[in-house]
C-alpha cells in the first residue's frame, strides 16, 4: 500500500515536474519514510540509492557550516569586514561588509547576475564580482545573493588557508561521514547523476557537472552552488542537524551552542527571516509548506533540492529532484515542495 509521500510524487512525476527523486523524512530516531522514483534523465537509468543529485543552492548553508567551524577554530569572527581577509577589497564598497552580512544575505550585493555571460574564465568572473556595485547599505535588508557567496567562500579559503573543496571536506563532509558529498564528481562517476539541463550555453545535457553557470565558470567548486550528493548522505547531515551537531557516528559536526547561534532567527528585523546561511521558516513563504513551526531552518536549491529541520518538532525533511530536466522554466516544484512539507509533517506527527 502506498503512502502518501510516495503518492504525491508519483503524481508530479506524471506531470513531468522532474524525472527522478529520492526522499526521506524522519525524526531523532532515523528515517522514518524514505523513497526513490523514477530515472535520472527521462528514458534514462533508473533512480538508485547511488544517484548522485546537484545540490545547487543547498551548497550555501554547507559552506556554512565550514564557516561557522572556523569560527570555532579562531581563525573569524562574524564581525570580521571582507577586506581583512580579502585585502583586494579594501578599495571597494565592499570593504567593511561582515561575515554575518554574508551569511544572512544582508550585505547589499546585488543577487541574480549572470556574470558568466560577459565573463568566461574565472579571473575575470570574480573580478566581476569585485566591481559588483552594491544594491543597498549593508544590513538594511535582505536580498538573496550568490554573488555574496562567492566572496563568503573566498574569506573561508583565505582564513583557513586551504581550498574551498578541501576546506568542505575536512570541516563537514569527513567529520559528518558524507561519503559521497563532492565538488566536481569524476568523470568515471557522472553517469550516476541525475541530469539537469539541456543547456544551450553549453551546447548539450549537464549530467554530472554543475548546473549553475557562474559555478561552472569558477571550476565547479563555489560557496554559492557545486556540491553533489546522495539521499544517504543528506539523511546523516538532516539527523547530524537534528541531533545538535552529534553525528550519526557520535562525534561532533559543530558544538551545539554553535549550531544554534547559527540556526537562529537572524533578521526578523528585516524583510525576510535569515539564519546564518539558512532560510528560516518565513511566514512569508520559503518553500517549507504551512505546519512547520517558527523554529524551523532549511534551504532550497534551484535544481530541486531541500533540506529542512524542525528543531521544535524534532523531524527533518529531505527532498532531492531533478525539477529543471530538461528546461529550467517550470515553475510546477514551487506547488510541488510546500506540499510535500506539509503531508510530511502530518505523516510524521500522526493524529
Amino acid at each position: 500500500m502506498s503512502d502518501p509521500l510516495t503518492e504525491l510524487l508519483t503524481a508530479a512525476h506524471e506531470a513531468r515536474v522532474f524525472s527522478g527523486a529520492a526522499w526521506s523524512v524522519g525524526t531523532i530516531q532515523g528515517p522514518a519514510r524514505r523513497g526513490i522514483l523514477g530515472t535520472r534523465a527521462w528514458g534514462g537509468e533508473p533512480v538508485d540509492d547511488r544517484t548522485l543529485w546537484d545540490l545547487a543552492s543547498l551548497t550555501k548553508p554547507i559552506v556554512g557550516l565550514a564557516v561557522m567551524a572556523l569560527l570555532e577554530q579562531g581563525r573569524l569572527s562574524l564581525t570580521d569586514p571582507v577586506a581583512e581577509h580579502l585585502p583586494e577589497y579594501a578599495d571597494t564598497d565592499k570593504a567593511d561588509i561582515t561575515i554575518w552580512h554574508l551569511l544572512t544575505h544582508t550585505s547589499g550585493v546585488p543577487g541574480g547576475q549572470p556574470l558568466y555571460r560577459d565573463h568566461p574564465d574565472r579571473a575575470s568572473l570574480l573580478e566581476a564580482v569585485r566591481r559588483l556595485p552594491l544594491r543597498a547599505r549593508p544590513g538594511v535588508q535582505v536580498e538573496y545573493s550568490s554573488p555574496g557567496f562567492i566572496i563568503l567562500g573566498r574569506v573561508a579559503e583565505a582564513a583557513s588557508s586551504l581550498p574551498l573543496d578541501e576546506l568542505v571536506r575536512r570541516t563537514v563532509t569527513a567529520p559528518a561521514g558524507l561519503s559521497d558529498t563532492l565538488f566536481n564528481p569524476p568523470a568515471d562517476q557522472r553517469a550516476r547523476a541525475a541530469a539537469t539541463e539541456d543547456c544551450p550555453w553549453r551546447g548539450g545535457m549537464i549530467q554530472g557537472t554543475v548546473h549553475d553557470e557562474n559555478a561552472d565558470v569558477l571550476g565547479g567548486v563555489a560557496a554559492h552552488a557545486g556540491l553533489f550528493t546522495t539521499l544517504d548522505d543528506m539523511e546523516k547531515l538532516a539527523l547530524t542537524l537534528l541531533r545538535n551537531g552529534r553525528t550519526t557516528s557520535e562525534g561532533h559536526l559543530l558544538r551545539p551552542h554553535t549550531l544554534a547561534a547559527m540556526t537562529r532567527p537572524a533578521t526578523d528585523h528585516l524583510n525576510l527571516r535569515r539564519a546564518l546561511a539558512w532560510q528560516g521558516n518565513d511566514p512569508l513563504g520559503a518553500g517549507a509548506g504551512d505546519l512547520l513551526s517558527p523554529a524551523a531552518y532549511g534551504h532550497t536549491g534551484f535544481t530541486g533540492t531541500s533540506l529542512w529541520v524542525d528543531p521544535e518538532l524534532g523531524i527533518y525533511q529531505v527532498l532531492l529532484t531533478n525539477r529543471v530536466h530538461p528546461r529550467r522554466g517550470s515553475t510546477a516544484m514551487m506547488r510541488t515542495r510546500p506540499r510535500f512539507h506539509n503531508v510530511a509533517v502530518l505523516d510524521l506527527l500522526g493524529g
